[in-house]
């Protein structure tokens, strides 16, 4: 049975959104390696070579019918258009709150599987000495990580009521090396997020699951999530690379105290921190 479910993902188009950012370039590039069939969106032209087995369509995702259309006889898509920045509310509103929306009416209209890809400033308000279970409470750091936050609840409420399926995966630092000391501690490697990627289409049944998105790092804030249940286990660790990035660091107490790095300075108004009682345990 578990094979007949795999080809029922994997033998139908995927699509993939954002395929133009940077990661949406490894991961058309990387899966259409693996045989995958894609259809790749963006509201950009795709600035790479078009892979074989994929087709590109310029899309904008607060077009209902237009993702719609993409969506038709998918098995399986990937979320990875929006803005992935800190930007305003009015912005990030209309491509990553009405747009995950979208996404996730096809999903529900197909009965396709969903890979949301959540951040590390869904929960970039926690210190950096903190470590986090797949069950913390959120605690966006702007924007960007709200809308994250709200895709999380939005993939909850389709496998609740709908029974779509979900992967959150809450995403650190997609890069081919580390490039300074907050990311040994949210890095995870090309291969190992592809080899993600990979389990989230193979896996028999993934309700709505969450995954760190981070390598085997020594350093890493987070710990216990749904991995097992996928089958995957990172196989690359920053921690060769400590050495190399030492002492590169920020000159702001507010960037170098939080897991959430230079976002959370963005509009950053407290004279002082948010005190670290109100969100421990009683």
């Amino acid at each position: 049975m578990k094979g007949q479910d795999v080809m029922m993902l994997t033998d139908k188009p995927v699509l993939l959104t954002g395929a133009s950012g940077a990661i949406g370039r490894l991961l058309s590039a990387r899966l259409a390696a693996l045989g995958w069939t894609l259809r790749l969106t963006d509201v950009a032209p795709l600035p790479i070579p078009l892979p074989p087995n994929a087709s590109f369509t310029i899309a904008d995702l607060e077009d209902q019918q237009a993702v719609n259309d993409l969506a038709e006889g998918c098995g399986l898509i990937l979320h990875f258009g929006g803005i992935s920045t800190e930007q305003s509310f009015e912005t990030v509103l209309g491509p990553n709150l009405r747009g995950a929306y979208h996404i996730y009416e096809a999903a529900r209209r197909e009965k396709a599987r969903v890979v949301f890809p959540s951040s590390v400033h869904a929960v970039g308000l926690y210190e950096r000495t903190e470590i986090l279970d797949q069950d913390c409470l959120l605690r966006p750091d702007g924007y960007y990580g709200l809308s994250k936050a709200y895709g999380e609840m939005l993939a909850r409420l389709y496998f609740d009521k709908h029974a779509v399926e979900s992967v959150l995966i809450r995403i650190g630092s997609v890069l081919p090396e580390v490039p300074d000391e907050r990311i040994l501690s949210t890095w995870i490697s090309h291969d190992d997020f592809v080899r993600l990627i990979e389990r989230c289409a193979e896996a028999e049944r993934v309700d709505c699951s969450v995954i760190w998105g981070q390598s085997n790092n020594s350093r890493g804030f987070w710990r216990h999530d749904a991995r097992l249940k996928l089958g995957w286990v990172p196989r690359d660790s920053s921690d060769d690379q400590a050495e190399r990035v030492r002492g590169k660091v920020t000159d702001n107490p507010v960037v170098e105290r939080y897991q959430g790095g230079k976002f959370i300075v963005v509009d950053y108004s407290r004279s002082d921190f948010p005190p670290r009682e109100m969100f421990q345990d009683d």
